[in-house]
């Protein structure tokens, strides 16, 4: 029986960028639980409209975008 595990806070909707000057993103859901604790979530770039999955320890890093 796999464990249920609610995602943890994702602050979505909120407007990063990878780094100081990297290109922004828009923050999505978490989509699922990795091996090592940490979660994907589907960011979509600003520019392009194109979505990724990043993880949610690196977003956490990036700042908001300016």
């Amino acid at each position: 029986m796999q464990e249920v595990v609610a995602p943890p806070y994702i602050p979505v909707g909120k407007i990063k960028s990878f780094g100081a000057f990297g290109p922004k993103y828009e923050v999505g859901q978490a989509l699922r639980r990795l091996d090592d604790g940490d979660w994907l979530v589907e960011v979509k770039m600003v520019e392009t409209g194109e979505t990724a999955e990043y993880r949610r320890s690196r977003l956490l890093d990036d700042p908001e975008a300016r």
